[in-house]
């Protein structure tokens, strides 16, 4: 089994591209299930129905969020879908699911979303024994996890902490690929960050002048989305059928 998972969308550019070019992917790599980080893609902010709509009509299984999960109000008309999680580490009884369950080629397939809690500016469970807490409750033959954190030390401590327990392990969130995919010792799939869905000529996708503005004065200059072509960046998992770990995983930068 293949599984495909594509770095944060931002912006519509990012979505526009993640449509014209998903479908192609998908068949050109023979996907079987692919999982998008689209909490970014309602103007670099949050998603929106009418966004939620257009990725409805992409072949995706499973859309992850991140920490502007509510940056548009939209969210609580479809966040209790079952196509669409936020990080199950947010505080208890906020709407939504942490986690689901997907069956497909004769496979349950968990997907978790997780949020980390370094320099995130949000006060969250911690995500360490959060996992610990569904990895207990859930049964699946694959699980994979959409880790949305700022540090790179704290993805790479969960990669270990996972290592063997889980099929796969992805970073999102800090919006550049790492060149440091690998299989762990125990077997499990592992890259610090995938990268994004959004413009190539940018800062993390925000336009360069707004962003340079607010780095050389301090001051706080709204940041606007910038314009231009587009990356779409992602990681593909193999997944052994008969045992259910990572054989080979490999990034996608086009």
């Amino acid at each position: 089994m293949k599984i495909l998972a594509v770095g944060d969308l931002v912006g519509e550019t990012g979505l526009e591209r993640l449509k014209r070019d998903l479908p192609k992917l998908q068949e050109a790599e023979n996907i079987d299930f692919t999982i998008v980080n689209g909490e970014n893609v309602a103007g670099g902010m949050g998603m929106t129905t009418k966004n939620f709509h257009e990725l409805n009509k992409l072949n995706i299984d499973v859309i992850t969020m991140g920490n502007h999960t509510w940056g548009k109000k939209d969210i609580f008309s479809f966040i209790d879908k079952p196509n669409i999680i936020r990080p199950a580490n947010y505080s208890r009884g906020v709407p939504g699911h942490g986690y689901t369950i997907v069956e497909k080629n004769n496979k349950k397939i968990a997907v978790i979303n997780l949020i980390g809690r370094t320099d995130m500016g949000i006060l969250s469970e911690n995500p360490f024994t959060t996992l610990d807490d569904i990895l207990k409750r859930i049964d699946a033959d694959i699980k994979i996890l959409d880790f949305h954190a700022e540090a790179t030390a704290e993805k790479i401590a969960m990669g270990y902490y996972v290592d063997g327990r889980i099929t796969a392990m992805f970073g999102t969130h800090t919006h550049v690929q790492t060149a440091d995919e690998k299989i762990l010792e125990n077997g499990t799939g592992y890259i610090t960050d995938i990268g994004m869905t959004g413009p190539r000529k940018s800062v993390i996708g925000m336009d360069v002048d707004t962003s340079l503005k607010r780095f050389v004065t301090s001051l706080p200059e709204r940041y606007k989305l910038a314009m231009g072509e587009c990356i779409l960046n992602g990681v593909i998992f193999e997944i052994d059928d008969e045992n259910c770990r990572t054989k080979e995983i490999y990034r996608i930068n086009l």
